[in-house]
């Protein structure tokens, strides 16, 4: 099996080849590499040993086999991604990534219910979904890995690592297209591999592009001087959420006839409730 040691080991190798290597193909290529080979070894180990109990195989295949794999489907995605990436204007660059943004998304759409399942740290599936010889074509795996390779696979690690691989995608995505939108060299660099927030932002989408246009209003980011995109992308990382055209949101917020600030007032009234209930 692949201990914490080495999967430390293996973390460190990649930050590395991140901060040194600066060509991002030749960066994929070496990191492709670089996993195949720990995955070989890995299932080597896996197929030849057993595990010692039920919660130890679906810690490997729901958390261990998945930060690995991930790495590998990043990779080889980043550089069909970047070879391919047009080399005209700023514009055409920028279409480009957030078209391949879109469809990284639809993937996450596409597999919702287990999407929900996996970030809300749920278990009360996961002796079906990652333990393995649970082949059931009703749970609906995205992948045939687990018909194919059995001893290696479960209906679902493959699912999870195409989940933590997308959000670090789009991470590179949307650092890229910075980049291409500010041309000033001080875009913000987003490190691909940054630890995922488990905090997800559960209320109405409008509601938070409110609170952001509020705190922007009020300067209490950065004493006034940070901007709306900056903060929607800030709260988009750290809520797992698209906020989409939140411009578009705040005008449609602005022009609301009853109540435009409908979540700022629903705010107070339950912290004010909550003030009354400890006094009591």
């Amino acid at each position: 099996m692949i201990d914490d040691e080495t999967l430390e080991k293996f973390d460190r190798t990649i930050d590395i080849l991140e901060f040194e290597e600066v060509d991002i193909l030749v960066r994929a290529e070496k990191g492709i590499k670089i996993i195949k080979e720990v995955l070989n070894k890995t299932r080597n180990s896996v197929v030849n040993r057993s595990f010692k109990s039920k919660q130890k195989e679906i810690h490997f295949f729901k958390v261990v086999k998945p930060k690995v794999f991930s790495k590998l489907i990043y990779y080889v995605k980043l550089f069909n991604i970047e070879s391919k990436r047009p080399r005209g204007s700023n514009k055409s660059q920028i279409k480009y990534f957030n078209s391949h943004i879109e469809r990284l998304q639809i993937y996450f759409n596409d597999n919702l219910e287990f999407y929900h399942y996996y970030r809300r740290n749920a278990t009360s599936l996961d002796e079906q979904y990652f333990l393995r010889g649970k082949a059931d074509i009703r749970l609906y795996p995205d992948t045939f890995h687990f018909f194919s390779d059995e001893q290696f696979s479960t209906s679902h690690d493959c699912t999870v690592a195409t989940i933590l691989a997308y959000d670090m995608l789009i991470v590179h995505l949307k650092t890229e297209i910075d980049k291409l939108e500010n041309n000033n060299g001080m875009e913000t660099a987003i490190p691909p591999f940054r630890k995922q927030s488990k905090l997800f932002w559960t209320g109405h989408k409008t509601d938070l592009i409110e609170l952001i246009y509020a705190l922007h209003s009020c300067g209490a980011i950065n004493s006034g001087t940070a901007d709306i995109k900056e903060m929607a992308a800030a709260c988009e990382q750290i809520f797992n959420i698209d906020l989409g055209n939140y411009y578009h949101t705040f005008i449609e917020i602005r022009s609301r006839k009853a109540n435009n600030t409908k979540f700022i007032d629903k705010l107070k009234e339950s912290l004010i409730k909550r003030f009354r209930e400890l006094d009591e």
